[in-house]
């Protein structure tokens, strides 16, 4: 006790100077009192501010403790702020997602790269390989493709898909503003009018035009005539359930375009069954990216596949993923493709059946995981194909 009296007066006689009244806050908190003395009017001596180690109190070294206490509720609270922000993502502050195209492009030009989906190139995948299978396919037994053709239908896939996505922009504009995954967009959000989206759409068109004349005569008039599908497709919402399989239709013309540019002509043993094999192929695909916006197209009214299959989904698109296949199969078999096609057609066949059986319909995050990894189903298909025709 008496070491502890010694420490006790010295540790007053370094701290008193310094204490100040901005530290009551650590003293109230810090310091219990085991005694209470009542004051004396008749004393002259005025009370001083609480000391540490005064003999009056007892010091208990809690003050860490309400700090971490204090940091931890603040460090909860702004947790659980963030985690609710997330959750609600109808929320009037949502902010678009910060790509490439705002670090590389001019503020000026980012509007029109987003409104061509630059920043998001699985569209652009799905519709380049049905053109990669076909020209792959018209290439002589024993020989690559036509790199010149490859090349060229890359980029007409490029800027036809940015085309669509401007066409289909300017005419859903007013759908795209009531759901949750298109209110952003350039167009819905208003950072481009509706007439800088035509005028872009414009210059797309005519840039299509440069490559599609770069082609046969046939290739020209089959080419050009896909437009009509291209401008009507948005529309498709509006008036069916299988909008999906009116886009398979539009989204898998190069398959027949291809081979017309190889050959100058079609022909359809081959070449029709590769054509179905797609449109069975983006309604699978494309039904379940379908599954993103169903709460949302019901409360605006549109429809969609995925509306129409409901719980019934994956039944539905195990049937068009076996008779994507089998499409696949025959047109192979017709063009008296090599074995190691048939191979790697059973690879993408477990593949597909991997995206059906495993996806969750109810994820908007898992529906779009299963939507990009068809561009891995593509890749898989051209490399049977290619493998298969050096082989043959």
């Amino acid at each position: 006790m008496a070491s502890f009296w010694l420490l006790s007066r010295a540790s007053r006689r370094f701290l008193k100077p310094s204490l100040s009244r901005s530290h009551s806050l650590y003293a109230v908190s810090s310091y219990h009192p085991t005694t209470t003395n009542k004051p004396n009017p008749n004393s002259n001596h005025k009370e001083t501010p609480l000391i540490p180690f005064s003999h009056r109190y007892r010091w208990t070294p809690n003050y860490p403790e309400f700090d971490l206490r204090l940091v931890a509720h603040i460090s909860s609270s702004s947790s659980s702020t963030t985690l609710k922000k997330n959750e609600n993502r109808g929320s009037d502050d949502a902010k678009p997602e910060a790509s490439w195209i705002d670090v590389y492009f001019p503020k000026q030009a980012r509007p029109y790269a987003k409104l061509a989906r630059l920043d998001k190139p699985i569209g652009t995948w799905l519709l380049a390989w049905p053109c990669m299978w076909s020209i792959t396919l018209a290439a002589s037994p024993g020989h690559l493709p036509d790199i010149k053709m490859l090349t060229l239908f890359g980029c007409g896939a490029l800027l036809l898909r940015g085309a669509g996505c401007t066409i289909n922009d300017l005419l859903d504009r007013d759908i795209d503003t009531m759901v949750e995954r298109t209110k952003l967009r350039p167009i819905a959000s208003g950072l481009l009018t509706p007439f800088k989206g035509l005028c872009f759409l414009g210059c797309q068109l005519l840039l299509g035009l440069g490559i599609l004349l770069q082609l046969n005569n046939y290739s020209r008039v089959l080419g050009a005539s896909s437009l009509l599908l291209v401008f009507s497709y948005p529309l498709m919402k509006r008036l069916t359930f299988w909008p999906q399989a009116y886009l398979g239709l539009t989204f898998n013309w190069g398959a027949l375009l291809g081979w017309t540019a190889v050959k100058g002509s079609i022909d359809p043993a081959i070449v029709l069954p590769l054509y179905i094999s797609g449109v069975f192929w983006t309604l699978v695909y494309d039904t379940i990216y379908a599954h993103q916006d169903k709460e949302d197209d019901l409360k605006v009214g549109v429809k969609s596949t995925a509306l129409r299959f409901g719980d019934s989904t994956k039944e539905w698109i195990s049937g068009f993923g076996i008779l994507c296949i089998s499409s696949l199969g025959l047109s192979g078999y017709n063009a008296e493709i090599g074995l190691p096609y048939y191979a790697l057609l059973a690879v993408a066949s477990g593949q597909l059946a991997w995206q059906i059986w495993t996806v969750d319909l109810s994820s908007r995050l898992d529906c779009n995981r299963k939507f990009v990894s068809n561009k891995w189903f593509g890749a898989i298909i051209f490399s049977g194909i290619l493998l298969g025709r050096l082989s043959s």
